[in-house]
């Protein structure tokens, strides 16, 4: 690196401030977190979380340079609910992948605001929770027999499914949670316009017809085990490649 460029500057490499006050980083990110869930990305701000705080948003400065710093700090909060099953079992790994799936999931639906922000985050990924979740899957590729040059690949593979069906299921459930009904009652009601669109294509009154009676919930459930079960199935052939 030449001696005019710095390098990039990031929350998680810079020093934190003395402690002079009783706000601290951690409630900041708490209060974040709590402003977010309540009414999603479009409402945080500086000045916001500052009211919510009881504290100038001069104050939060001392702590954050700015939104996109307070982004990637609230992002990896949220990925330390997220658990990633040791690896221990060459036999166990698909089990333990899915385990961690199914909680990376979950964590994206307890904060639908979360998914459209991974994309858009830079540096999050040098986050301790973040890459303690990337190592961990890391080494269950690597206990299953991926070598070094794929296990990467085998994780972002992975986490894309994940995340791109919990975005799209995040938005969703948005949606309903504004009309003010329960999924099943958003659904009801949506039912006879998708039954009147669907008469000139058989395929798709079938396939709704079949799921009537069933829970929405259960359906996205088992429709996102459908889809891990098949990107699995692709990494379990390519493991079978490699190891034949």
């Amino acid at each position: 690196m030449s001696a005019d460029r710095k390098p990039t500057a990031s929350v998680w490499t810079r020093p934190r401030p003395r402690q002079r006050e009783q706000l601290t980083r951690e409630h900041i990110v708490a209060a974040a977190i709590e402003l977010l869930d309540a009414e999603g990305i479009e409402a945080l701000s500086m000045r916001k979380l500052g009211t919510r705080l009881d504290a100038a948003a001069t104050s939060l400065y001392r702590h954050v340079a700015n939104k996109d710093e307070l982004i990637q700090l609230v992002v990896d909060d949220v990925f330390g609910e997220c658990r990633v099953p040791a690896a221990t079992d060459r036999t166990q790994w698909r089990a333990a992948v899915t385990r961690a799936a199914d909680d990376l999931r979950a964590m994206a639906l307890r904060h639908p605001w979360i998914a459209p922000e991974l994309g858009q985050v830079g540096l999050v990924h040098i986050g301790p929770n973040a890459m303690r979740m990337s190592s961990g899957l890391l080494a269950q590729f690597e206990t299953a027999g991926f070598p070094p040059d794929e296990q990467d690949r085998a994780v972002g593979t992975l986490t894309a499914y994940v995340i791109g069906i919990a975005a799209s299921e995040a938005a969703y459930l948005s949606l309903i949670a504004r009309s003010g009904r329960t999924e099943q009652e958003w659904v009801a009601g949506l039912r006879p316009a998708f039954d009147e669109a669907a008469r000139q294509h058989p395929l798709l009154r079938e396939g709704s017809a079949a799921r009537a009676d069933t829970h929405p919930q259960r359906i996205r459930d088992e429709d996102f085990a459908y889809g891990l079960d098949r990107v699995l199935d692709g990494l379990a052939a390519r493991l079978t490649t490699l190891t034949s």
